[in-house]
């Protein structure tokens, strides 16, 4: 028996996808597309995607949509990085971007990113035993990590890449010293808060991952500057060739892509700051990159290996979660969900996020008993947490923000939500568990029987079981109250 997996990695410079499958254990690459987009210069003087590059994004993925058609939808993950952490308007070209490609898509904050390309390198190296450091130069952003087995240590992701330092460096692509002087200085700049602390730390080996690193390396070897991979002084080399060719147009290095060159300057440049600051000398080539982490992280979750489960659960203990309080309110917020999942067309995702939301929801107990809902709001919202995308991650806030009081109806309005109605039919079920479990007993709660319809709740208690436990009925009440604000019936006896 085989599973047909694919992970679609949305960069700033290009879009990759791996499509992969599991056989006896083993993942065998199947198939490879690239499409140098280069969505990150279609960006305007606003950060807005431009018409354009949105025209040019959506064919990309639509040419991607069809290869993997007939693939589950639980075994594709497409994320956005950099470009689309930026644009105003992203999540509107998501919108647009999910039809086309025929799939969800997940905008990953720089640290998920970095932690993805690090997983994805560490599975194509055969020693693990080494701390590496890894580097990952794409268009809109730069990854640094070190890290050991298939674990980080430190990883930042730096707001400089090869598309938006050429932009603002070379543009027009003229390339002079004193523009690549600059460029180099601006990366230093940003370097400088992180190569005390990384050179502190150490490494072993050094890698350099995805499209610039190894078109770097594979002019240097071409042109005889290197046996393998990229070392410094082929670097030297290649900022005084471009300097001296003058214009990407009059640029001609064997091993050189055409369609590399207009964004190739911007690279060196970084690369260049990146060896003075942290001193290298060689930086191997990995054939693992973000698309293979993503990919490896989907077969994990096959697997019953979610990371995600192990970031909630080190949430809850970071913040002293009462364990067995939120276990309790888990158990009947899944009880709730199992008998309505059908009429509210929930799936598998949905109830991830309904236990997960049940078992952090307490967590702003950690800073003051009063507004904790709001404050378990806001540490989810500004936590690093790996394995979430910013989607999951807002999903959880606000459902956490909406578990007690009144239903916070403007900040659903403020977020952009693709699945609002999902989100508030989660956040009922969530804010009626707390509410059979708010005494804290250690009885289990009544069975229940929940009847839904497209917008109200009927729940059925045992005989005379509300007669004997009048707060609860008064909080129900109190509930009923807080939900017809947002035109929703609840009923129950």
């Amino acid at each position: 028996m085989s599973e047909t997996f694919a992970a679609v990695d949305l960069g700033s410079n290009s879009f990759h996808m791996v499509v992969a499958r599991l056989e006896g254990g083993q993942v065998r690459i199947i198939d490879r597309l690239k499409d140098m987009v280069r969505i990150a210069s279609g960006l305007d003087d606003t950060n807005n995607l431009t018409d354009e590059a949105v025209e040019r994004a959506l064919e990309s993925l639509r040419q991607f949509g069809q290869r993997i058609r007939e693939i589950p939808r639980t075994n594709v993950k497409a994320v956005g990085t950099n470009t689309l952490r930026t644009a105003h308007n992203g999540y509107d070209f998501i919108r647009r971007a999910r039809v086309a490609l025929g799939h969800n898509i997940h905008i990953i904050s720089g640290q998920e990113e970095a932690r993805l390309v690090f997983f994805g390198v560490a599975h194509s190296v055969y020693n693990h035993d080494d701390a590496s450091l890894v580097i990952d130069i794409g268009g809109g952003s730069t990854e640094l990590i070190i890290g050991k087995g298939f674990q980080p240590t430190v990883a930042e992701s730096l707001y400089m890449g090869c598309v938006n330092v050429s932009r603002r460096f070379f543009p027009g692509g003229k390339i002079t010293g004193r523009r690549m002087r600059d460029a180099v200085l601006f990366a230093r700049t940003e370097l400088e808060s992180i190569e005390a602390g990384y050179r502190r730390i150490g490494w072993d080996t050094v890698l350099g991952s995805s499209g610039t690193i190894r078109a770097i390396a594979d002019v240097a070897v071409a042109q005889g500057w290197s046996d393998g991979g990229v070392t410094r002084d082929a670097v030297d080399i290649l900022r005084k060739r471009l300097i001296a060719a003058g214009h990407y147009d009059s640029l001609y290095l064997e091993g050189l892509m055409e369609r590399r060159k207009p964004v190739f300057a911007g690279g060196v440049a970084i690369l260049s700051a990146i060896i003075e600051a942290l001193e290298l000398e060689h930086i191997q080539i990995s054939e693992g990159a973000l698309r293979e982490g993503i990919l490896y992280e989907l077969i994990g979750r096959y697997r019953n290996q979610d990371i995600r489960k192990t970031t909630v659960a080190n949430i809850a203990s970071r913040y002293g979660v009462d364990l067995e309080q939120t276990d309790k309110v888990a158990k009947t917020a899944e009880n709730l969900f199992d008998q309505v999942h059908k009429r509210w067309h929930f799936d598998d995702t949905d109830r991830d996020t309904l236990l997960w939301s049940a078992q952090l929801h307490e967590t702003g107990l950690a800073i003051a008993h009063a507004q904790y809902h709001r404050h378990g709001a806001y540490l989810l919202s500004n936590s690093d947490m790996p394995g979430f995308s910013r989607q999951e991650q807002q999903n959880l806030s606000l459902l956490v923000r909406a578990h007690r009081r009144k239903f916070p109806i403007l900040e659903f309005d403020q977020a952009a939500l693709d699945n609002r109605v999902k989100i508030t039919r989660l956040a009922i079920l969530l804010r009626l568990s707390c509410v059979m479990n708010r005494s804290r007993s250690y009885t289990a709660p009544p069975k229940i029987k929940a009847t839904a319809d497209k917008n109200s709740l009927k729940i059925k208690f045992p005989r005379d079981w509300l007669d004997n436990h009048a707060l609860t009925r008064t909080d129900l009440d109190a509930e009923a109250v807080y939900l017809d604000a947002i035109e929703f019936t609840l009923k129950f006896g």
